[in-house]
């Protein structure tokens, strides 16, 4: 039997998903898009179960909603189970009644039972499910509440299929009409409310039009903070403890295997220094991964877009351009992907050109590197400063490219209810990122790190050396060094070289400046770089913040905008703005300081 598991987003039904199938799963792609794509086998049955993309109505406003419209429409379906959060009764019931005309049969599945309490309702499913005319189940897919009755229902095949009486032959919106209509006279019968929603306290504070930016700033300096001080810093430390124990360990033992010296730098100088440089600031990552993923879990970040809504229609953006900036944190390429469920084209190609100015992971390792050496004691606040810095570029770049007169669009997103986040997901999801910024280390890191060991031991008469200063490496970065001068008040080749390398990736910045500082255990202690000061550090550093971002952003670019000139474009006025505003700030910053 082919089963199509719909519901709105945020309701529980992936998680349901998993519950039911388990393993006997896959997960790609639907055709043509980067939409996840999840099909299972329901447990001890032969039936297949297929996870629509969350949808909150089947007239599709988003790539995601037509994806499930189409299925149900073009698709042999047998059975519908149809997940609602049971706290949203109301909300959730409209794609209830559109599912029900198209005469699938449908199982109606009561989520998040749990809650009922908690918020103060109780509910008659039997009434419910004599209202529609079909089978309802309570269920919990967080507790695993109600799904043996689930699958039993599912096996049973005995689903009432009568009909909503809706009248045909009438207005699209006289149609809405009737469905609300129906609607309200349902949860009227089945639903009672007892109390105060405690949601609509808390939202008095955080959706404030006074406060509520304020606590967001405060809550991201405290993110910020513990990512880059006090906790991630004191794990860091035991990393990088162990990265140099193992560059110690693994020179005896090549010294004991009578390895040849150019190999021996190579591994130690090249390998394990440049790739060991981008774990040392794994902590930092992990612990700035699982703050955001709690923020998100509790319900907090959902009302943080809508209270910022306003200021981005304002902006020429749209509502949802948050989601993409906020993805963005973590990584550029998924955040660009992101900005598929903005529908104004003029408004998602904007949203695309300045997601990459957010700080991503990968440009985490240079903030930490500088602000914890330059600004031991002001480490957190120099780190949130350049986060809020990509803020105000954000406003700033779209202000001043605002049209007066554009097609305004809708952002339509639910306001999830404030829970206690799941620590087992919220665990899971941030290993989950943390091994992907492994894997990232791993291979292009690694890649680029042999490379860069290569250039830098290769003399421009293609023969080896031990005189970086001869070598092919040299040669590049003094050719574009004077570019750097306003930034830097000096001539480096080395820094001109490794910020050139954040084209490959940001992390390699890192990298890159620990290959070339003369094996110095602080890369600022190293003849290298000590010319940097704290001014030109923070520039150096607001530079491969705001410059073309990675490859592979630029080849996701690609992909969305469906252009090569528009994407030369943006890669060159980027990097424009970002040597501008760090020469800016060296040079202003020199003449006041």
């Amino acid at each position: 039997m082919n089963i199509a598991l719909v519901g709105n987003q945020n309701s529980g039904k992936s998680s349901l998903f998993n519950i039911l199938c388990g393993e006997k799963q896959k997960i790609g792609n639907w055709p043509g898009v980067t939409i996840e794509e999840k099909i299972g086998i329901i447990k001890n049955t032969n039936h297949t179960l297929i996870d629509l993309p969350g949808t909150y109505s089947l007239i599709p406003y988003s790539k995601e909603e037509e994806i499930t419209a189409e299925y149900i429409k073009n698709n042999s379906v047998d059975l519908i189970i149809n997940v609602i959060d049971v706290t949203l009764l109301e909300r959730s019931l409209y794609l209830t009644t559109q599912l029900k005309e198209t005469g699938i049969p449908i199982i109606l599945a009561l989520n998040m039972c749990d809650l009922l309490e908690k918020e103060h309702l109780k509910i008659d499913p039997k009434e419910l499910g004599k209202l529609f005319g079909i089978k309802v189940v309570i269920i919990s897919s967080k507790k695993k509440i109600g799904v043996s009755e689930l699958i039993n229902e599912i096996n049973s095949n005995n689903y009432l299929n009568e009909k909503i009486y809706i009248k045909k032959n009438q207005s699209l919106e006289k149609t809405i009409e009737n469905r609300y209509d129906f609607i309200d006279l349902v949860t009227q019968r089945v639903l009672k409310k007892e109390g105060n929603n405690s949601d609509n306290k808390l939202d008095k504070i955080f959706l404030n039009k006074y406060v509520g930016i304020p606590i967001f700033v405060l809550v991201m300096t405290i993110v910020y903070y513990l990512s880059t001080n006090i906790v991630g810093n004191t794990l860091s430390l035991f990393v990088e403890n162990i990265i140099d124990s193992s560059i110690l360990t693994i020179n005896d033992v090549l010294l004991k295997c009578k390895t040849s010296e150019w190999l021996i730098s190579l591994i130690n100088d090249g390998i394990v220094v440049g790739v060991g440089s981008v774990l040392t600031f794994l902590p930092q990552l992990l612990v700035l991964f699982l703050c955001i993923n709690i923020l998100e879990n509790t319900g907090y970040m959902s009302r943080i877009a809508m209270l910022l809504d306003k200021l981005f229609h304002w902006l020429g953006l749209s509502g949802k351009s948050l989601i993409p900036f906020i993805v963005g944190s973590g990584c550029s390429v998924p955040a660009i992907m992101t900005a598929r469920t903005i529908e104004n084209q003029k408004e998602r190609e904007k949203t695309i050109a300045l997601t990459s100015f957010i700080p991503c992971s990968a440009k985490l390792p240079l903030i930490v590197l500088i602000s914890s050496f330059f600004f031991p004691n002001y480490q957190g606040l120099v780190a949130v400063s350049l986060y809020f810095l990509a803020i105000f570029v954000i406003v700033f770049l779209s202000f001043i490219t605002k049209k007066r007169k554009s097609e305004e669009s809708f952002f339509i997103s639910e306001l999830p209810k404030y829970q206690f986040p799941n620590l087992r997901y919220v665990f899971k999801d941030t290993l989950c990122k943390c091994w992907d910024f492994i894997k990232r280390a791993g291979s292009v890191i690694l890649f680029s790190s042999i490379i860069v060991w290569c250039l830098s031991h290769i003399s421009t008469s293609i023969t080896f050396t031990n005189d970086i200063s001869a070598s092919i490496l040299a040669f590049l970065g003094k050719s574009i060094s004077f570019l750097f001068y306003p930034i830097l008040k000096t001539n480096s080749w080395e820094a001109s070289i490794s910020a050139l390398q954040g084209i490959i990736a940001k992390e390699q910045v890192v990298a890159s400046m620990e290959i070339l500082a003369d094996n110095t255990k602080n890369i600022f202690s190293s003849g290298t770089f000590s010319f940097f000061t704290p001014l030109t550090a923070y520039s150096f550093c607001v530079f491969n913040l705001f410059s073309a971002p990675c490859i592979s952003a630029i080849a996701t670019l690609k992909q969305e905008l469906k252009s090569t000139k528009k994407v030369i474009i943006i890669v060159m006025l980027q990097t424009l703005f970002a040597y501008i505003l760090a020469s800016s700030i060296s040079i202003i910053g020199g003449i006041f300081l």
